[in-house]
């Protein structure tokens, strides 16, 4: 667990292992430089603060500085460095410097005024993402340690109390973040239903929320189908976590719902071996939405939310169902299961349509549901699918504010027939094309009128190598933008 702290003091007095300093091109170098007087390290390294460019310069006896070392970082034009550059830029830095267990910055300095509180969230953001690792599995090496404490100093212009309440956010975010991206990169076998839902209860005790576990005899006498029909394959039972928070009063809550797939065989309709290797993080919608609750009931938000995660583990067997069979969901509506493989939606549509019943304000539900969706907007990028184009353009904005890219996608009319059936009410998959529109559409049976996007996050959840907020593996999107998009929506 990292300490994340603000202060005033000079960059050239403050203690740490590594104080990490930006720096811009041009003329303005940037805040700090000046201060450690590096400028004689800087000249002679022929540094120029382009972006990606690193001088590590270890403390001599004769520098001025307290810091055992400081950390150049180029970060390109000034004119062209916003609060997500600065979130990028710290976070690469600091995952590239593991030897140190303490850390000072000037990051946030780059930006004054109004700005001012932005940039100090988002740097301890950067920090506390860029230190993640996940090395549950490993031996100890020594190689690396725990980042301690992290300082960002801050001017002395700059309101403390506004500075204090943005690192404070940012830390509830970072510890969200970290707790999504631990659940999605524990193995399939040690992340099954059942243990997924008790994580769900014991963050719950932990901050506050009420918990409800629906066992599968719960499930099968409430009708949720879908669940059960996924999850009949695999001797770990189903489960679906309903969570609640209410700090808005008497009026209508926000409803949440995130794919809890907790490992996708395909189940009868099988993957490729090598399509199954990162397929424990089929659960990665359903982590984004446990994350999210956790940092809504620690920011003490103004709204009332409540959630419904649908959990089942896809695998084939004897008892595994098969393509032709016909699954009555919540609420009575039926679906023809043509593709095992299609099966996100399937467990979803029971948590959507119990969420309605809710009478909530709107729905948001997260999946890592197509691989169309990859295909069309590529690896960094969430699609958006939405009955309510405000709403959705909400969604959007809080991804672009936070640096979690969020583009809405079209729900197209004329593609709403691709997915009828002749035997039930609809089938859970289209024609080849488009199959990121035909799944919303099929999603969009079970929420009626209620307003409603869902994020398709196949892409962004799940990074195959290194990236600037984090190492490969799970990346934890899209909790800060969820949180960022509720904390408007509270006022």
């Amino acid at each position: 667990m990292t300490t994340f702290v603000t202060a005033v003091t000079s960059p050239r007095e403050i203690e740490a292992d590594l104080l990490i300093v930006p720096v811009f091109t041009g003329a303005d170098v940037g805040p700090g430089l000046k201060e450690t007087r590096l400028a004689e390290a800087y000249a002679a390294a022929r540094f120029t603060g382009k972006k990606g460019e690193t001088l590590l310069v270890p403390r001599r006896p004769s520098d001025r500085f307290a810091a055992d070392a400081v950390l150049l970082v180029g970060v390109g034009a000034k004119q062209e460095f916003d609060i997500t550059a600065l979130r990028r830029s710290i976070a690469k830095a600091v995952g590239g410097a593991r030897r140190f267990a303490t850390v000072a910055t000037t990051f946030a300095q780059a930006f004054t005024g109004a700005k001012a509180p932005a940039a100090i969230q988002a740097t301890v953001e950067g920090i506390g993402l860029g230190a993640y690792r996940f090395d549950a599995y490993k031996k100890a090496t020594g190689d690396v340690v725990d980042l301690k404490k992290a300082t960002v100093l801050v001017s002395a212009r700059t309101d403390a109390k506004a500075a204090k309440a943005a690192a404070k956010t940012g830390s509830v975010l970072v510890d969200a973040v970290r707790f999504a991206r631990d659940l999605v990169n524990t193995p399939a076998a040690d992340m099954v239903p059942a243990t997924l839902a008790a994580r769900a209860q014991a963050m719950a005790k932990d901050v506050g929320l009420t918990c409800k576990v629906w066992t599968e005899a719960q499930l099968k006498a409430g009708g949720f189908g879908g669940i059960l029909g996924v999850g009949q394959g695999s001797v770990h039972p189903p489960r679906m976590i309903e969570l609640t928070y209410r700090g808005g009063g008497a009026t209508k809550p926000l409803a949440l719902s995130g794919k809890g797939i907790t490992f996708d065989s395909g189940g009868l309709s099988l993957k490729e071996p090598s399509g199954m290797e990162t397929m424990k993080c089929d659960m990665g919608g359903a982590a984004s939405i446990l994350a999210a609750m956790q940092a809504i009931a620690r920011l003490k938000l103004k709204v009332n939310v409540v959630a419904a995660i649908p959990c089942s583990e896809n695998l084939p067997s004897g008892s595994a169902q098969r393509p032709g069979d016909v699954i009555r969901h919540r609420g009575g509506t039926t679906s023809e299961v043509l593709n095992t493989d299609a099966e996100g939606r399937l467990v979803l549509a029971d948590a959507l349509a119990y969420l309605t019943e809710k009478k909530p304000q709107c729905i948001v539900d997260t999946a890592t549901l197509t691989g169309a969706c990859v295909v069309a907007l590529g690896t960094d990028i969430a699609g958006a699918f939405s009955n309510d184009d405000v709403l959705a353009q909400e969604l959007v904005a809080a991804g672009t504010e936070v640096g979690e890219p969020i583009w809405q996608m079209p729900m197209w009319p004329d593609y709403r027939q691709l997915i009828d059936s002749k035997v039930a009410d609809i089938k859970n998959t289209g024609k080849r094309y488009g199959g990121a529109i035909t799944a919303a559409w099929f999603l969009a049976e079970f929420v009626g009128d209620t307003p409603w996007v869902h994020l398709d996050i196949a892409g962004p959840a799940f990074q195959e190598g290194s990236h600037d907020l984090g190492p490969a593996g799970a990346t934890g999107v899209p909790v800060r933008a969820l949180v960022r998009w509720i904390q408007e929506r509270a006022g």
